[in-house]
């Protein structure tokens, strides 16, 4: 894994020298690292995006069962690795699925495991997700905990002279509350060890769950003496992906009042950003003669908030249809929406947009 890590930083120094900085406040996210090149959340997925010139890389966290912090896009780990195989009867079974769930593993356990690709089963198959991307086990990575990514990232923020950003969020904090666990706790106190501990410090916290972005902010920053820029992010009712307990049972968190007059101001209260799914602000309906924009940023900007939508991706079926293409849906998005930043698989694309749009401002 070093030597591949190595080789990636090497290979991939050429786009840094040609990526120039956008200069202005538009930003780019890197989303699980270069994902759409390598497979998610890796360290070499995370190098790959730091030299190709993002403001800001991300990094999902969740817990083990011996209490560290790994950067997993998921609570479990049957979707990009082959505990499966390696750990066949070590499941739960969710709606009648069989599930790994990471916080029934040590980290060293997790360690051992190979990572891969994302894939679904399908007919007890497994089908690569995305089959344009990085082919499925093939090479050598692994799931990194959350300090080793930040060593990596404020290791090459020190040998390069840069100053990236960490986006991290904090998974499903409802359901590690209900394993005994409290992994917003967790994950403050990591980054504070790290030194980042005030708005003015490169980072971005994020989570789905309101009920904790709000005791995030109202109860856990005044207690360790911290205050980070933080930002609620927000799902459809339906995903159920955040869940609360009502009358001793678990049900989906519901975010209708985001959506209605009011729901900014009130997410304000706690948050100083806003993380939607991007048909959210663009609707799926519109066409390229006629864009269908809600007021979500326009009432999230009034409210002092920044906007951060997901997920931009080339892959086939991911642009939609009233975008001519992929610079083209950023430019409706950066300049038309007036986001202020996105979240992308493909951050190399989305740098080198932002620098020629910036050139073109100057008349270079």
């Amino acid at each position: 894994m070093k030597k591949l890590l190595s080789l990636c930083l090497l290979a991939i120094m050429v786009l840094d020298a040609s990526a120039a900085v956008a200069g202005s406040n538009k930003i780019v996210i890197a989303h699980r690292g270069a994902s759409g090149y390598l497979p998610e959340h890796t360290l070499e997925a995370k190098a790959a995006a730091y030299f190709m010139g993002v403001d800001y890389i991300e990094q999902d966290l969740v817990m083990t069962k011996d209490d560290k912090l790994v950067v997993l896009h998921d609570h479990y780990l049957d979707r990009i690795t082959d505990v499966m195989e390696k750990f066949p009867k070590r499941f739960r079974k969710v709606n009648g699925e069989k599930r790994w769930f990471a916080i029934d593993f040590t980290l060293a356990e997790i360690k051992s495991l190979k990572v891969t690709e994302g894939f679904n089963i399908k007919d007890g198959k497994k089908i690569q997700g995305f089959s344009g991307r990085f082919p499925m086990f093939s090479s050598s990575f692994e799931v990194p905990t959350f300090e080793e990514e930040l060593q990596l990232i404020q290791g090459l923020n020190k040998s390069t002279g840069k100053n990236v950003g960490i986006y991290p969020e904090i998974k499903a904090p409802w359901f590690h509350r209900a394993e005994g666990k409290d992994i917003s706790m967790a994950a403050l106190n990591m980054l504070k060890k790290y030194g980042y501990t005030t708005k003015q410090d490169k980072v971005y916290l994020q989570c789905f769950d309101p009920n904790e972005t709000r005791r995030i902010s109202k109860e856990l920053f005044p207690k360790l003496g911290m205050q980070l820029k933080l930002v609620q992010l927000i799902a459809e009712t339906s995903w159920n992906e955040t869940m609360e307990k009502k009358n001793g049972k678990f049900v989906p968190y519901n975010y209708d009042w985001m959506f209605e007059k009011g729901g900014m101001a009130r997410i304000a209260e706690y948050a100083d950003g806003i993380g939607p799914w991007k048909p959210m602000l663009v609707k799926n309906e519109s066409t390229r003669s006629k864009l269908i924009i809600t007021n979500m940023v326009k009432d999230a900007h009034t409210n002092g908030m920044e906007v951060h939508p997901y997920t931009f991706r080339l892959d086939n079926g991911r642009i939609p249809p009233y975008a001519a293409s992929f610079e083209d849906m950023l430019d409706i998005f950066y300049y038309t929406v007036d986001v202020d930043g996105v979240f992308t698989d493909f951050p190399d694309r989305a740098v080198n947009f932002l620098r020629r749009a910036e050139y073109q401002r100057q008349g270079l």
